[in-house]
């Protein structure tokens, strides 16, 4: 399988996407922006994962770049690529199908519960009925059209969303380790404001191994179920 990462900021990696990309023997290319925007033909990729990054989808100005990487995804989603955008990365989706980025009412930094939405269409990924997941987003979005809402949680009502068997976008993460979490307090620690929702850089670092077993286990789920459904359509051709 072969996989393209679009990555937008230095700090913010793969995590345990990466041995699952290992493990699973896939054909790795990536775009860091941050070095180049140079990006490989469409028909060249079968999966394209979209990471997260401290910037506004809507600050072009400033990265002239999102132009390229909007028109990149909306050409892949008309191409009906399989696409996993995680917290930038789903703002990056729904933005380059038309539906507006703004501040959500709330930031919602740290570890908060997100909870399924209920919906039991066939083809749709299932989250658990609630899942303790790392957030660090202080916007939101509307939902594109033909996108089903997954996951919703306290402080913002679209965590999660699915466009047909193989575009899915989370605001959440569940790809990070411990490593990767005290590299966004670092890069990111003025963004610690006490708020209701933001929680304490303390806080978020004291937590079990097991809550990231649990996260990364439910982003290896969606990696699989992703990988399946673009085999399944590889012998349908």
């Amino acid at each position: 399988m072969r996989v393209h990462i679009l990555q937008h900021a230095a700090f913010e990696g793969l995590g345990c996407i990466a041995p699952w990309l290992e493990e699973t023997k896939c054909k790795v290319t990536k775009t860091s922006f941050f070095e180049s925007t140079s990006l490989p033909p469409l028909d060249r990729i079968d999966l394209i994962i979209v990471l997260g990054g401290p910037m506004s989808v809507n600050d072009e100005e400033h990265f002239p770049w999102f132009r390229t990487e909007k028109q990149f995804l909306k050409n892949a989603i008309a191409s009906r690529k399989a696409i996993l955008g995680i917290c930038l990365g789903a703002q990056l989706l729904a933005n380059c199908m038309g539906e507006p980025v703004y501040p959500n009412r709330r930031k919602e930094i740290g570890w908060f519960p997100v909870k399924a939405s209920g919906e039991k269409k066939p083809l749709l990924y299932r989250f658990p009925p609630q899942l303790e997941a790392f957030h660090w987003h202080g916007d939101t979005f509307d939902l594109p059209d033909k996108a089903i809402l997954l996951a919703t949680s306290e402080a913002c009502e679209n965590q999660a969303f699915q466009i047909r068997p193989l575009v899915i976008g989370l605001q959440f993460h569940l790809e990070l380790t411990p490593e990767l979490v005290k590299k966004l307090i670092k890069n990111c620690r003025q963004e610690l404001l006490p708020s209701l929702f933001v929680q304490p850089e303390e806080v978020m670092l004291d937590q079990s191994p097991e809550k990231y077993r649990r996260a990364n286990r439910e982003m290896i789920n969606i990696l699989n179920y992703m990988k399946k459904g673009i085999e399944e359509k590889s012998t349908q051709l």
